[in-house]
């Protein structure tokens, strides 16, 4: 894994361990020689992990439409920027440029590109590893209902594990580097498991 795109928040949010774990996966990334692709604001978590990221001497991308340049809030000081027209094509960019992903506690931004990649996986359309760093229990009611999900048969199991959540950054980064994609299962339901 050279690349790794991160989703994450543009607040903050309302407890330090949120901000405390952007600046250590970014430090452990530089450590293991693990680039940063993200969203590209200088903002909230977002700005938290790329600051980190830069300081620690590692490279940081950023990909971003002119719209939320024009409302100034690129970060400046990465690596590289690229600037698109558009959030598809942001997204789409991101995408091609990232070996796996990873999700931070954030809102609706976060939750849009985390599962756009997780059902792109699910559809077959990539096999990189997809993680959430599921800080101080962030993510605890959206792992309930995926598995609620799964009971109710609108996700398979095996779709299941294309999800890999660990609590802290270190067992995070060992589970994406570790993982091995396995062969590709159609997202249908066959006739005979309905």
């Amino acid at each position: 894994m050279l690349r790794l795109c991160v989703f994450c928040g543009s607040n903050s949010g309302g407890r330090a361990e949120y901000a405390g774990a952007a600046r250590q996966l970014g430090a452990a990334m530089v450590r293991r020689g693990i680039s940063l692709v993200f969203g590209a604001g200088h903002v909230g978590l977002m700005g938290v992990l790329a600051d980190a990221v830069v300081q620690a001497g590692g490279e940081a991308l950023g990909v971003i439409p002119q719209a939320l340049v024009d409302k100034e809030l690129a970060h400046t000081g990465l690596t590289q920027l690229r600037v698109v027209q558009t959030m598809h094509e942001r997204k789409a960019l991101m995408a091609d440029l990232s070996d796996a992903f990873l999700a931070l506690p954030g809102g609706f931004g976060t939750a849009d590109e985390f599962f756009e990649i997780l059902t792109w996986a699910q559809l077959g359309m990539h096999a990189k590893p997809i993680g959430l760093l599921n800080v101080a229990g962030f993510f605890d009611p959206l792992v309930a209902w995926v598995e609620h999900a799964v009971r109710e048969r609108f996700i398979k199991e095996k779709h299941r594990r294309l999800l890999l959540e660990a609590r802290g950054v270190e067992e995070v980064l060992a589970r994406l580097l570790n993982h091995r994609p396995s062969t590709p299962t159609p997202k249908w339901i066959d006739a005979a498991e309905r």
